[in-house]
């Protein structure tokens, strides 16, 4: 069984989640590159996460992935403008999954001109 994948993502600029943040999740070609099938995409909600039934599912095997993450399209959306002009626009992160029974928590934390991702607690 899959440990899944579970997408948290915080506006550290305002302090705030990142509702109604645009993310995508496809898996990597052999050539580790981005053109693999698109497992899902959607919107972070209310509570920060991207909520998907394909993160914790049987979709969810060994090998390298892709999550986008539309940031500049989020501050247009959410009247950004007023932190100044945005420097990031979509933010790629390529990451493997060796071990499908571990859950892979990824934290994004971001700004209009920087972010920190990575794998977070179980």
């Amino acid at each position: 069984m899959s440990g899944g994948i579970s997408i948290h993502c915080v506006d550290v600029a305002r302090g705030r989640v990142a509702v109604g943040l645009r993310v995508a999740l496809r898996r990597l070609e052999g050539d580790g590159a981005a053109r693999g099938a698109l497992l899902c995409e959607g919107v972070v909600g209310d509570n920060g996460l991207l909520q998907h039934p394909a993160l914790m599912g049987e979709a969810i095997t060994a090998g390298g992935y892709e999550v986008v993450f539309d940031v500049g399209d989020f501050y247009r959306a959410s009247g950004g403008e007023a932190l100044g002009p945005g420097f990031l626009e979509r933010v790629p992160y390529h990451f493997h999954i060796k071990d499908v029974a571990q859950h892979y928590h990824l934290p994004l934390k971001f700004t209009p001109w920087g972010f920190s991702l990575f794998r977070g607690g179980a």
